[in-house]
């Protein structure tokens, strides 16, 4: 997948400038796809460049102009294209597993700080996901809106991040509670 295709995606529900667009994508697609705002504007540069989206200048009098996005009918079908092609299967590239696969031969305490900070972290995205979540499906229950609501791309997107952050802090919180007590084990000894 290249950035494009999640840019696409993000502008699928409406018109957007590129700080609305990198906003959004900070909390909708960030769980999936990761990319900084000059990214991302870059990338709406290359997209317009290919017909992919069609930009519009709005004046605004207290305040610079802008640019507005959305996708062209050229951009749905490379959506669609995308959609069709097979997908590869994801892979983890974590930094802290790396440290915790050494967990025997580093400093447990620092470890079980780390870990115990992204737990906090997870947590922190698994309320936001709750409010985003809550927010999609208004007054509806979860099981209604999936089966009739607006936009299930989005909602199904934010409650995989959901499930995946809720697992990040269940692993870390336990991860960091294995280590303390064979810490304490050790100083028994």
């Amino acid at each position: 997948m290249a950035l494009r295709h999640a840019v696409l995606a993000a502008l699928l529900d409406g018109e957007h400038s590129g700080y609305q667009l990198a906003k959004s994508f900070d909390v909708g697609m960030a769980n999936f796809w990761h990319a900084l705002p000059q990214q991302l504007y870059a990338e709406l540069t290359k997209l317009e460049a290919d017909g992919l989206v069609a930009g519009r200048e709005v004046v605004q009098e207290a305040r610079p102009n802008k640019r507005l996005f959305t996708v062209t009918d050229t951009g749905l079908a490379e959506l669609r294209r995308f959609a069709c092609a097979p997908s590869k299967p994801s892979f983890i590239r974590d930094d802290l597993l790396v440290k915790v696969a050494a967990a025997d031969a580093v400093d447990a305490a620092e470890l079980i700080a780390q870990l115990e900070e992204r737990a906090t972290i997870a947590g922190a995205k698994v309320e936001l996901f709750d409010k985003l979540m809550h927010k999609m499906r208004g007054e509806l229950d979860e099981a209604d809106y999936l089966a009739r609501g607006a936009q299930v791309g989005p909602y199904l997107t934010c409650l995989r991040g959901r499930r995946f952050e809720s697992e990040n802090r269940e692993w870390c919180t336990e991860a960091a509670s294995v280590l303390r007590a064979r810490a304490g084990a050790d100083v028994a000894q």
